[in-house]
Parts: structure tokens; sequence; C-alpha cells
């Protein structure tokens, strides 16, 4: 029976990862460096090797919000294998950045490449398994984030012009200027990660190239949208020039007791709109909650309008929605 390895120094462990010669440095063998709890995710570089999490992996599971925190665990797991190498004013970009402010609209494969930047002069990064970019100091602002150095989320945005397409940018764009809310309902402003305004800041620096897609992305973005879905269906609305609704709306009794927050709302015709994702499907809890709070949305006058993924990938959502309108106007 094999002897387990033995404890890494204390230093190491609260490294996450760690160069060979900090190790060789601390007292640890060489033949400790090759134990197989240990990996190399670059070379020169050992990580403690963890439960197999890979992004493929992820991709394959359903239950709402799992997904997205395997994928997010892993870009965080890559980018701890990263940081004994990060040069000095190198800083994470692009999907990775998205990843570390938890704020991912998509699992693109393009996840497993770690994307680092640095500002001109300096030379981008050449290691495996990493885009090294070289950016304009007009181009980009960075902040700590945890104690990395990531691009501000507005950069972030901005960047993916020529990578991504108008609803892309704005799927993105929603899921940076959301205002998320905490238990209860609150709304917390202070944990919104960008503002419009800030988004066109920086799709106006100068030399930004891709300028046209942005301020055309700029003019869908809005603050409101929970998710990719939610995104997708208000733009869907917007091009089929129904009215514009209103996003993350509270609705509240006569008492002024709230009852639900809606996705979406047309106050004059008083219809709402929910977007059903995953989560409304697999979890009782949230399934009995949708009842309760439906059962009193009626009660207050309003007509429900339901939208599935299903129904928005079939094109369905501004016929389903323009019909409960023209219902209202009768």
């Amino acid at each position: 029976m094999s002897q387990p390895p033995s404890p890494l120094p204390a230093s190491l462990v609260r490294a996450r990862a760690f160069t060979v010669p900090a190790a060789l440095e601390a007292g640890v063998s060489r033949s400790r460096l090759r134990s197989r709890d240990l990996e190399a995710p670059h070379r020169g570089v050992r990580q403690r090797r963890e439960p197999e999490a890979s992004i493929v992996s992820a991709l394959a599971v359903e239950e709402p919000g799992h997904r997205d925190r395997l994928v997010r665990a892993e870009v965080l797991r890559r980018v701890a294998g990263f940081e004994p190498l990060r040069s000095a004013g190198a800083f994470y970009t692009g999907r990775t950045a998205v990843a570390i402010y938890d704020r991912l609209f998509d699992h693109d494969p393009g996840l497993a490449q770690l994307e680092v930047a640095v500002l001109a002069p300096g030379r981008a990064p050449r290691v495996a398994g990493v885009r090294g970019i070289q950016l304009s100091s007009t181009l980009a602002t960075v902040r700590d984030v945890g104690g990395l150095p990531v691009a501000s989320p507005a950069t972030v945005w901005a960047g993916f012009a020529g990578r991504l397409d108008v609803r892309g940018l704005v799927r993105l764009g929603d899921a940076l200027v959301r205002v998320p809310r905490m238990t209860g309902g609150h709304p917390r402003p202070d944990l919104q990660l960008a503002t419009i305004a800030q988004l066109r800041s920086a799709a106006q620096a100068p030399h930004r190239r891709g300028r046209r897609v942005l301020d055309e992305a700029l003019g869908l973005i809005r603050v409101g949208s929970m998710s990719p879905l939610e995104t997708d269906v208000r733009c869907d609305i917007v091009a089929a020039r129904l009215p514009e609704p209103v996003l993350d709306v509270e609705i509240r009794n006569g008492a002024g007791r709230l009852v639900g927050i809606a996705d979406a709302a047309f106050p004059d015709h008083r219809v709402l709109v929910e977007v059903e994702g995953q989560q409304h499907r697999v979890s009782q809890a949230q399934w009995e909650r949708d009842i309760e709070k439906h059962h009193a949305y009626a009660a207050l006058g309003w007509e429900l309008v339901r939208i599935t993924g299903t129904a928005q990938r079939a094109g369905r959502v501004a016929r389903t929605i323009g019909d409960a309108l023209a219902r209202r106007m009768r």
C-alpha cells in the first residue's frame, strides 16, 4: 500500500499554486513535486490537484446555476495555476474576466483558454493555454477583484467588439449593468458592476475598434434583465416593434406589500411577463412560490404571460405577448 505524500509547507498550501524553485527553496524534494496530488498547469508550476470539474463535464449538468458554478470554478482554478507566472502589470480580461466577475453569459469552450493582457509597450505573455493580449492604455482600465488584477467591466465589454455579434454584446452588457437583488428581493445597487454610461465611455475610447457594433448594442442594453434569456426575450419584443416593457418590476398590493418581482411589465396594459428558466422547472420550492405569486398577480388585475426558452428559440415571443397586449386593449 503506497504511503500518502508528505505534507507541503503551509506557505505553499496557502498559495494554491507555486513555482518549482519556490518549492525547492522551501525544502520540498523533487520527488515530492512529482506526487500524484500535484499537477503542473504550466511548466515550472505546481498546483494541488482537485476533483475533476472540467468545462466539458460542467456543460452536461442541467441543474440551474450548477453549470455556471462549475465553469467559473474551473476558470478560477486555471487562474490560480497561472498566478505564479503572471508578470507585474499583467491583468485578466475577456472571458476570463467575465468569469472572475461572476457574470457568465454563455459557455463558450473558449473559456478554457485564459485571457491575460498587458498595456503597451509591455510584452504580452506567451504561455501555453494563455491568450496574451497587448492593449493601448487608452483602451483599458484595471481594478483589483479579490486580489486579482482584472480589466474593468466596461473595458471587458468593449473588448468583445469583433468577437460577439450585437445580441451577444447586449447579453453581456445587460449582465454587467444589472442591479442584483438579495434575499427578500432587496436591490443592491452597490453590487452593480458597471453603468451604461461607463460602457458608452469605453466604446468611445480613442482608437476603439468596432465602435459601430458597440453603439448598436448600447441602444439595446437596459438595467433589469437578470439572465441572457430575459435579454433575448426583451430584444425579441423590441425587434417586433411592440411597446418596450419595464424591467424587474416590483408588484405590490393595495397595502403596499410586495407580492412579487416581475421580469417585465407593460403597466398601461396590465400585462406581466415572466421568463421561465430551468430553476422554475426543477425546483419544487420555486414552483410553489411561482403559483402563489401568479395567483396574487391575477387578483390584482394583471394578466401574466409566461415565456420559456423553447418558446423564445421557436420565435413565439412577439406573437404571444402581442396577443396579450391586444386582449387588454379591447
